[in-house]
C-alpha cells in the first residue's frame, strides 16, 4: 500500500476519497473559473485526525488545501492549476457543535458546521448568531472564518473577525494551538486568532471557534424602497441610524440588479413596481418587544418622502413577506449568473464615499465598454458595493473577458482611491492576488510575507493563494 493510501489508517478508507468522480467537486470552485486536480480528498473527523494527518502530508511533501462548503467565490478552496502535489482536507465531518452557554452568550462549534446550523443552534436557546448571506445554508464556520466572511449585517455586528472569541488551530506542523478561551478581556500578548480568521489556511487550519452570540430579535421591521440616487439613499441611511432602532441591514439595488432577479429568480415576488432607478432594503431590529419599531419605519420612510429622498416603500406585513424581500436578495447571485457572462468585483469604500464610487464607475465604464451593463449591489450601510460588468446578450464568458480585462483593475483602483479596498468579504484566493501586489501597501506585504515564512517555511499551506 503506497503512503497516501495509508491515510486511510487515520481517518478509514471511507473518508479517503482517491477516484476522480470522488475528487471532482473538489476540484473546481463554485463560479467554475478555478480548477486543480488534487491527489486525494482527505475527510478528517476529529482535531486529533486533522493534525495526523497534516504530520503526515510533511513528510510526504504534500500540500494541503484546506476546503468546506466550497461556496467562496475567489478560488481559494481549490488546488492550484499546475501547483505542487496536493490534498484537499475537508473539514465537512468536524460538524459539531461542543458547546453553547445562553448566559455566557457563547458556542463553540467546530469547522464543519454549516453557518445555518450555528443560527438555528443559537436561537434554539434564545440567541442570535447574527451573521448572514445567501451561502449560509452550506457555507461552514471554518470557511467564513478564514475569508472573514461579512454579508448583510455587517453594518451592526460587523464581518465574522468580530463575533470570534477564541479559536482551535492545527499549524503546519501538525502542532495544535487550542486558544478557545471565551473571554471578554485577555490582554496577555499578541491575539493569535487574528493571524488565522482572514488567513485562508495559509498560516494554518482553524477546526473549532468560540463565537459570539447575541439576544434574539423580539422586534424586526423590513421595508423595500425606492430611492432616485445613491446620494437619497444615504440620507435614508442617516435617518435610520438617528431613529433610535437598531438598523441591521442596508443594501442598495440598482434596478437591472432587481430586472435579473424578477427574470430569472424562482418564486421571487418583487414589493414594488421596478421603475425607480434604484432601490434599499432595510430592516431594523430591538431586543425587546416594547419597542415601537413600526412607528419607528413608518414615521422615518415618512420624513425621507416629504425630503425626496425616497419614491415609494413598502413595509413588510407579515415574516413570509420579510422572508421575500430578502429572498430577492439571497438570490441575486445565482439570477446573475443565469442571465450571462459578468465581470465581478469585490470592492468597499468608506460609506459617505458610495455615491461617488459609483458615480465614477459608471462613467468610466460607459466610456470604456458602451457594449457592456453595469449592475450593482451590496452592503451600502457598511460601503461594500459589488459592482460587475455583463456581456452583450449572446456574448461568451472568454470573448467578454478578454473584452473587459481591465475592468476589475479599474474599479479595485477607483475603490482604493477613495480610501477603500478591492477586498470587502470574498477573500483574496487565487483571484485576487494580482491586486494584492498591486494595492497592497508595500511594507504590509513584507509582514505578511514574514508571518507566512514563520509558520509554514515549507509553503505547504494552500499554495498559491492570498500572496502574490
Amino acid at each position: 500500500m503506497d503512503n497516501l493510501s495509508a491515510m486511510a489508517d487515520v481517518i478509514g478508507p471511507a473518508n479517503l476519497l482517491l477516484s476522480a468522480d470522488d475528487i471532482a467537486p473538489y476540484a473546481v470552485d463554485w463560479r467554475g473559473s478555478y480548477r486543480g486536480t488534487p491527489e486525494a480528498v482527505l475527510r478528517p473527523g476529529t482535531t486529533a485526525e486533522v493534525s495526523e494527518l497534516v504530520k503526515r502530508c510533511a513528510a510526504e511533501g504534500l500540500a494541503i488545501v484546506p476546503a468546506g462548503g466550497r461556496t467562496g467565490l475567489s478560488g481559494g478552496a481549490v488546488p492550484q492549476a499546475n501547483g505542487p502535489r496536493s490534498v484537499v482536507l475537508s473539514l465537512e465531518r468536524l460538524n459539531r457543535i461542543r458547546d453553547i452557554d445562553p448566559r455566557d452568550f457563547s458556542l463553540v462549534a467546530e469547522a464543519g458546521c454549516v453557518v445555518q446550523n450555528v443560527q438555528q443552534a443559537a436561537a434554539d436557546v434564545g440567541r442570535l448568531f447574527p451573521i448572514q448571506w445567501g451561502a449560509q445554508g452550506t457555507a461552514q464556520i471554518g470557511g467564513m472564518l478564514s475569508t472573514n466572511a461579512g454579508g448583510i449585517r455587517t453594518l451592526r455586528w460587523g464581518n465574522a473577525r468580530e463575533l470570534v472569541l477564541g479559536l482551535e488551530v492545527v499549524l503546519p506542523d501538525g502542532r495544535v494551538l487550542d486558544d478557545l478561551r471565551r473571554v471578554r478581556k485577555d490582554n496577555s500578548g499578541y491575539a493569535l486568532r487574528h493571524l488565522f480568521i482572514g488567513g485562508e489556511g495559509t498560516l494554518g487550519i482553524i477546526t473549532a471557534a468560540a463565537l459570539r452570540l447575541q439576544p434574539a430579535l423580539k422586534r424586526v421591521e423590513t421595508a423595500f424602497v425606492a430611492v432616485p440616487s445613491p446620494d437619497a439613499a444615504l440620507s435614508l441611511f442617516s435617518r435610520m441610524m438617528e431613529s433610535g432602532a437598531d438598523v441591521i441591514a442596508f443594501e442598495l439595488c440598482q434596478r437591472f440588479c432587481m430586472e435579473m432577479a424578477a427574470k430569472h429568480g424562482v418564486g421571487l415576488r418583487m414589493p414594488l413596481p421596478l421603475e425607480s432607478p434604484w432601490f434599499v432594503m432595510l430592516e431594523i431590529a430591538a431586543a425587546h418587544e416594547s419597542v415601537p419599531l413600526r412607528a419607528i419605519m413608518e414615521d422615518t420612510l415618512g420624513a425621507a418622502m416629504e425630503a425626496g429622498e425616497v419614491t415609494d416603500a413598502a413595509i413588510a406585513e407579515s415574516d413570509a413577506q420579510r422572508l421575500g424581500i430578502w429572498k430577492i436578495r439571497e438570490d441575486y447571485p445565482e439570477c446573475s449568473r443565469k442571465d450571462g457572462p459578468a465581470i465581478g468585483t469585490d470592492t468597499s469604500v468608506p460609506v459617505s464615499a458610495v455615491p461617488e464610487f459609483l458615480r465614477t464607475i459608471e462613467r468610466e465604464m460607459k466610456d470604456r465598454w458602451p457594449e457592456g451593463r453595469m449592475s450593482a449591489i451590496g452592503h451600502a450601510g457598511d460601503g461594500n458595493i459589488h459592482v460587475s460588468l455583463h456581456a452583450p446578450p449572446g456574448m461568451d464568458r472568454p470573448t467578454w473577458v478578454s473584452r473587459a480585462a481591465e475592468m476589475e483593475p479599474l474599479v479595485n483602483a477607483v475603490a482604493v482611491s477613495l480610501g477603500g479596498s478591492f477586498s470587502a468579504e470574498h477573500g483574496i484566493g487565487q483571484s485576487k492576488r494580482h491586486a494584492m501586489a498591486t494595492h497592497k501597501n508595500p511594507l504590509a506585504m513584507e509582514l505578511m510575507r514574514t508571518l507566512k515564512n514563520a509558520l509554514d517555511p515549507d509553503g505547504r499551506m494552500n499554495p498559491g493563494k492570498v500572496l502574490p
